[in-house]
Formats: C-alpha cells, sequence, structure tokens
C-alpha cells in the first residue's frame, strides 16, 4: 500500500458532495476513498489524452478511446507481434492509440504487467483455482 500524505480539509459544491456520497453508499466505500480513487483515475487520464477507465468498481483498468482494447491488451499484442510496425501494419491501431498504450504503461508498469500475468494464466491453474469451472469450444 502507498504511503499516505498528510490529511487536508476540503469543501465541495453540495451537489458533488452529494453524488459522491451517493456512490460510497452504492459501492461501500468511504467518500474519501471514492474522492481518491475518481481523483486518481481523472489525473492519469489528463496526463495520458486517449486513456479511460472501465470495470467494476473493484476493478477498474485503463483501456484505449476508440477501441475495445484494455491498455495491457495493447500492450501484449506489441510483444506478440514483436515490433510497433507489424502490429500497426496488422490491426486497427493508429499510431497515437499505440503511443499512449506504451507510455500508460511505462509509467505504470508493474499494474499492466500484472494484468497480463493474470491473463496468462494456464487453464490448469484456473481449473484448481475455480474447480467448477469448464472450458467452452469455439467453433
Amino acid at each position: 500500500m502507498a504511503a499516505k500524505s498528510p490529511p487536508f480539509s476540503l469543501r465541495l459544491d453540495a451537489s458533488l458532495y452529494a453524488l459522491i456520497a451517493s456512490e460510497a453508499q452504492r459501492t461501500r466505500r468511504s467518500k474519501a476513498s471514492v474522492l481518491e480513487s475518481l481523483a486518481d483515475e481523472a489525473l492519469r487520464a489528463r496526463r495520458f489524452p486517449g486513456i479511460a477507465f472501465r470495470g467494476s468498481d473493484w476493478n477498474r483498468r485503463p483501456w484505449i478511446i476508440g477501441t475495445a482494447l484494455d491498455v495491457w491488451e495493447v500492450v501484449d499484442a506489441l510483444r506478440d507481434f514483436g515490433t510497433p510496425e507489424r502490429l500497426l501494419a496488422e490491426s486497427d491501431l493508429t499510431e497515437t492509440q499505440l503511443h499512449v498504450a506504451v507510455a500508460y504503461y511505462e509509467e505504470f508498469r508493474e499494474e499492466i504487467d500484472s494484468a497480463i500475468a493474470e491473463n496468462r494464466r494456464s487453464l490448469e491453474e484456473l481449473h484448481r483455482e475455480y474447480p467448477t469451472i469448464d472450458v467452452l469450444a469455439a467453433r
């Protein structure tokens, strides 16, 4: 867990406070936790134009606007394709989209590497963890 800053007080517009309080109640988190996660996402999106966030409250993840791809999927594809040129030639990604994914990865490497590792878990490992799951074959 990252070290916390010293506390500070903050006054919000009443309507914004109500929205944050409602989100805190819905997600069963503190108002401070909700505000911290919203600020983190907003600052990341501002620093990396073209990145947005999606997913459940407990599993928010960055994705590339204009695609259906999470950042980890773009980085994983880049590794599989070997070069940016090949990935761009064989996908619908633009240079700008690839650039923002790589820039985000360089800043948040551990987060993206963790998502890639999670996706690459073997079926045997998943079955040990979740013994009741079945694998369906696509035709």
